[in-house]
This record gives C-alpha cells, sequence and structure tokens, in this order.
C-alpha cells in the first residue's frame, strides 16, 4: 500500500470535507439524535461515495496517461477555484446553526422517542443523497487516477470523510465557534490547485 498516497488523500479530503454542506448536515441531525446513531448512517453513505469515485477513478487509469493527467489538473484546479470563491458552504453554514439552535430544546426527548435503526437511515439518506456529484466525490476519483492504488486512496478518503463525520455529531457546535472554516476552505483550495499544478506538470513531462 502506498502510505504516501494514504496520507495525502486523508489530508485533502479531510480539508476540503470539513466546510462542506454534508458535515454541517451531520451536525444538525447530531443535535437532535444520538450522535452515534447518526455516525453510523452517514459512514454507511460515505463508504458508499468513496467506492464509487475511487471505481470512477480506476476507470480513468485505461485512457492515456497524459489526458488522464491533464483531466485530472483541470478537476483538481475547479475544485480548489471552487473552495476559494464559493459561498455555497457559508449558507450551509447558517442554516445549520440556525438548524442547532432550534433543536436544541427537547432533544433528549427526541433521543429516546426514535428508534435507532430510523435514524441511521436518516442519516444515511440525507448524506448520501447531498453526497453525489461532490467536490470531495470527484476529488476521490481524481486521486485515485492520479495514485494509480485505489486501496490506499479509498481508505484515505474514507478516513478522513469518517473523521469529518465525528466531528460534526460529537462536537460541532463547539468547533463553529472556534474554527475559523473559511480559512479551512481557503487552504483546501491552495492545496486542490497546488495539486492541480503538480499534476500538469507531470503530464507536460510524460
Amino acid at each position: 500500500m502506498n502510505f504516501a498516497a494514504l496520507g495525502a488523500t486523508f489530508v485533502v479530503i479531510f480539508a476540503a470535507e470539513l466546510p462542506d454542506k454534508t458535515m454541517f448536515a451531520s451536525l444538525v441531525l447530531g443535535t437532535r439524535f444520538r450522535p452515534r446513531d447518526v455516525f453510523l448512517g452517514a459512514a454507511g453513505a460515505f463508504a458508499c461515495h468513496v467506492v464509487l469515485a475511487v471505481a470512477v477513478g480506476q476507470a480513468f487509469t485505461l485512457l492515456p496517461r497524459r489526458a488522464v493527467d491533464i483531466v485530472v489538473a483541470v478537476l483538481f484546479l475547479g475544485g480548489g477555484l471552487l473552495l476559494l470563491l464559493g459561498r455555497e458552504e457559508a449558507a450551509a453554514r447558517e442554516g445549520a446553526a440556525a438548524g442547532a439552535g432550534g433543536t436544541t430544546t427537547g432533544g433528549a426527548a427526541t433521543q429516546v422517542a426514535t428508534p435507532s435503526p430510523r435514524v441511521i437511515a436518516t442519516a444515511f439518506s440525507v448524506v448520501l443523497l447531498a453526497e453525489f456529484g461532490d467536490l470531495t466525490q470527484i476529488t476521490t476519483a481524481n486521486l485515485a487516477a492520479r495514485y494509480h492504488d485505489p486501496i490506499a486512496v479509498g481508505l484515505g478518503a474514507l478516513l478522513g470523510l469518517w473523521a469529518v463525520a465525528g466531528i460534526a455529531v460529537l462536537g460541532g457546535r463547539a468547533l463553529l465557534r472556534v474554527v475559523p472554516l473559511e480559512l479551512v476552505r481557503r487552504v483546501a483550495g491552495v492545496l486542490m490547485i497546488g495539486l492541480a499544478v503538480w499534476t500538469a506538470v507531470e503530464a507536460i513531462r510524460a
């Protein structure tokens, strides 16, 4: 296993997912239901997306190496610019904060009344639908094509997504008060642009 690919994938996916809308969806669900059940549902949905993304990335490798590098570089560049210039997650953050504030009262009663399978299914469905075509899914496919090691990339992406889900359901509200997520977003954007430049250089050299 390529541990460098695993580590790089973890860092990129973790940084890209932290300010993402699915992180805030998990945060809101975690304020209403048992964090354990929300995490299990989100973790299952993320696993499905990682398998799909890695499969797409492996399909990319059937193309000529230079063509793959060019496509991957363009996608990385687009993702980086989206993180640096976009405002979608800012709106999602505001909505999540409002939702968290509105669901705190009576949360304990909801936790007792709601069956665990229902909570898990709800979290799974929300994250599964929200993550389709998401930036982190596309990035995982790009990394799988870039490193040619689906196991390392898949494991790194899965660990990164699970780490964010865990943070969201356990301490998301506290995190929003401490961590400047706009800074995280910009760091993730710079990382992706750096990967775009690196991949483009390798395409030129090939």
